[in-house]
């Protein structure tokens, strides 16, 4: 029997993280935050890639070769940040590529489609001086002068063969300079979406913990509040506009003051969004113009917005559109691998079962471990698979709320039923609580309903196949109340459609709460509070458990239950 061949991809950006396939495959893969319990954690890759190693039982010696990607440096081979695993060593064999070129990858790899268009768009991909992929691409005029060379990566655009990757366009931005006069700063480059969402999100509440929280803002603000344009396209070029930084005079110094001036704050969240909604929309139709494509991926931090995503297929401006799950960059090292299996190695691609839950599972030595040291008052019961989904269901039923940690751990921004708390959608006052006395987090944070796909169409208006939770969708007035805790104040709500095939445990359960309510649906947020990365191992769980108003733990086939619940 041949032996497996295993490529390693690294990034070291940050949100850093490492994937290892065999044989095309992905058979494990860690965001390195997940490890070192601080988010966003990136540069040193040491943690990421020996915990891939270790859950496959193998060596450095057996990798036939390794990919990495970073931003503004290529990685030395020895050190980066700290002492690397391969210092002194020389196999295996390691690449560097750009960033586009790696977000653009882990589309293409990923991706259902066998050849198709692909789009990135972020706030700040590779200089111009260190991008791996311009061979046969017309540069903007406008790359002249002494710092051309750090012009960054904008936006780039792709087409996938199935085996080739050609650039079709790739634009860039210049880094930005600060002007005392403006009151908010755009951060490393100039002229990019990602750039001046991250800008706008640190003027309302005045740090950058987490961008996404002014999609979750926009609804609570007033249409037509604010009047400035951010952004213009000019000759299939998008660029952000002057003028509107010096209108937005009142920066929130602290989450005090942003709460004190509530409505102004989610007036800027209302126009930024619908800003990025025109934007995105706009470079998606002049690219698509000038090379027309029913397939399209799309990656980059920006495709995470899920409200810009859900516009271009309501628009109809892409007919399938395709967004890579882990769209930030924490996809890097997924897009590096699969450039080392397909590009580097000339393999063909394997098909990929959808799933984007890559973590390593935890054995039940290790989920009794965890327990060891438990209250005397906690109920500890190890169930079979029926009679777990059953108790499980029922509590949900209750009203109460669970944690529910199973098999391997998503890969990306989103709990998708294996590191999710989760609870009834029509409880009356569930969502507050949890947002209060679980998360810990700002009371305008929004929650989603995961849904069977036979049922999406009978809750949500376009009822679309959404399993990785990056569109959104309008729950449907009839269910208004049912699923009042995971419908936003617009009446939207960013849907995840489970997929029984990689996430059978959730299915069943989403299938033993209907049947127990009437309500197939389920409100699902991450396993974690505020401040911290998503739970990966059951000793994090059961501390989140013991430090939280969660009522119950389901720690893969072990079901704890506090005194009350």
């Amino acid at each position: 029997m041949a032996r497996p061949v295993y490529v390693l991809g690294t990034g070291l950006s940050h949100n850093g993280s490492a994937v290892l396939l065999r044989d095309g495959r992905v058979c494990v893969g860690i965001e390195k935050e997940r490890i070192t319990r601080r988010k966003h954690d990136g540069g040193n890759d040491s943690a990421a890639i020996a915990y891939c190693l270790e859950a496959e039982g193998i060596g450095l010696d057996d990798l036939a070769l390794v990919v990495q990607c970073a931003n503004f440096e290529v990685p030395d081979r020895d050190r980066y940040r700290g002492p690397r695993l391969f210092a002194g060593r020389a196999h295996p064999p390691i690449v560097s590529i750009s960033h586009h070129l790696a977000h653009a990858w882990s589309a293409a790899g990923t991706s259902p489609f066998d050849d198709c268009a692909i789009l990135i768009v972020d706030g700040c991909g590779s200089p111009l001086s260190q991008c791996t992929d311009l061979d046969g691409v017309a540069l903007p005029p406008d790359l002249t002068g002494p710092d051309a060379a750090m012009w960054c990566e904008k936006d780039s655009f792709y087409q996938f063969d199935g085996r080739q990757m050609t650039v079709l366009e790739k634009d860039f931005s210049p880094l930005a300079t600060a002007d005392p006069r403006d009151r908010i700063r755009l951060g490393t480059t100039r002229h990019s979406i990602g750039g001046f969402y991250a800008a706008v999100s640190n003027y309302v509440f005045g740090n950058l913990d987490d961008v996404g929280k002014l999609m979750g803002l926009a609804p609570y603000g007033r249409p037509g509040a604010l009047d400035h344009r951010a952004f213009d396209v000019r000759d299939g070029r998008l660029f952000v506009t002057d003028g509107w930084q010096t209108a937005l005079d009142r920066p929130a110094a602290d989450y005090a003051a942003f709460r004190a001036d509530f409505a102004y704050y989610a007036d800027v969240a209302r126009w930024a969004q619908g800003e990025v909604e025109r934007a995105v929309t706009a470079l998606f139709r002049a690219r698509l113009e000038r090379h027309p494509a029913d397939r399209v991926c799309y990656a980059g931090g920006v495709a995470l917005n899920a409200v810009a995503n859900a516009r271009l297929l309501d628009d109809h401006v892409v007919r399938d559109l395709y967004m890579e799950p882990a769209a930030g960059d924490n996809g890097l090292a997924l897009g590096c691998a699969y450039h080392g299996w397909i590009a580097v190695l000339g393999q063909d691609k394997v098909p990929h079962d959808g799933s984007t839950c890559f973590g390593r599972p935890y054995r039940p030595d290790e989920i009794t471990a965890a327990l060891a040291d438990a209250p005397a008052d906690w109920t500890i019961e190890r169930l079979d698979h029926p009679a777990l989904i059953d108790r499980a269901a029922a509590l949900l039923a209750q009203g109460k709320t669970l944690a529910w940690f199973r098999d391997g751990s998503e890969f990306g921004p989103r709990a998708l039923g294996r590191r999710s708390i989760l609870a009834h959608p029509g409880t009356p006052g569930i969502g507050d609580h949890i947002n209060a006395n679980i998360k810990f987090r700002e009371d305008f944070r929004p929650f989603a309903p995961a849904v069977l796909p036979e049922h999406a169409a009978t809750c949500f208006a376009a009822g679309r196949d959404s399993p990785y939770m990056i569109l959104i969708d309008r729950t449907l007035r009839e269910h208004a109340e049912a699923l009042a805790n995971v419908t936003h104040v617009d009446g939207t709500a960013r849907v995840q459609t489970v997929d029984r095939r990689w996430n059978p445990a959730f299915a069943a359960l989403l299938e033993a709460f209907h049947a127990a309510t009437g309500v197939p649906v389920l409100l699902n947020t991450s396993l974690n509070r505020r401040g911290q990365p998503m739970v990966e191992r059951p000793e994090e769980a059961v501390a989140l458990f013991a430090e939280t108003a969660l009522d119950a733990l389901v720690l893969q086939d072990v079901l704890v239950t506090k005194p009350a619940a």
